[in-house]
């Protein structure tokens, strides 16, 4: 008997015994998951902002994929954006939203983003402008400045994908 309780005791303190186990083989290092607004859209062969400014020279519109920096947020709802060819850039692609489908966040200014639509020139009226001035947050005094309408690039698109967060 006493056999059998050593025998068991022995066979319980050794099962319990801990084993250091391997570290899991690391992971991958993954790129963070794509926030998207409108379609979801595939941000493979996307061209710079600034190709499609120069294609936009020689087309009156184009279908394209376009990859730049959020220079430019609607302040009141985020019902467009303008986008550049980086973060500090005054240029580039005013943008709206098919359809006014979706909105982006207000505070997107900064980030890194693909967008999916078509470019296209157009003459932005007095109003207009003076319109997008107040939803930017302009003085008064800067929108009092805005007296003739303006050729302007712009880009209607079916989706936007955030690629990378701005600070």
């Amino acid at each position: 008997m006493k056999a059998t309780f050593l025998s068991t005791i022995l066979l319980l303190l050794l099962s319990c015994k801990s084993e250091k186990k391997a570290d899991p083989a690391p992971t991958s290092t993954s790129t963070p998951a794509l926030e998207f607004f409108g379609e979801k859209i595939d941000t493979s062969a996307s061209t710079s902002v600034n190709a499609t400014l120069d294609a936009l020279k020689t087309k009156d519109s184009l279908e394209a994929k376009v990859t730049g920096y959020v220079t430019g947020v609607c302040k009141v709802k985020g019902c467009w954006m303008m986008i550049s060819q980086n973060p500090t850039d005054t240029t580039g692609l005013f943008v709206k939203f098919k359809n006014y489908g979706f909105f982006v966040p207000k505070d997107l200014t900064g980030s890194k983003v693909t967008i999916a639509g078509t470019a296209f020139k157009s003459i932005t009226s007095v109003e207009e402008l003076k319109h997008y001035a107040e939803d930017e947050g302009k003085s008064a005094e800067e929108i009092a400045k805005i007296t003739s309408p303006s050729e302007e690039l712009k880009f209607m698109a079916n989706g936007v994908a955030l690629i990378e967060k701005g600070k």
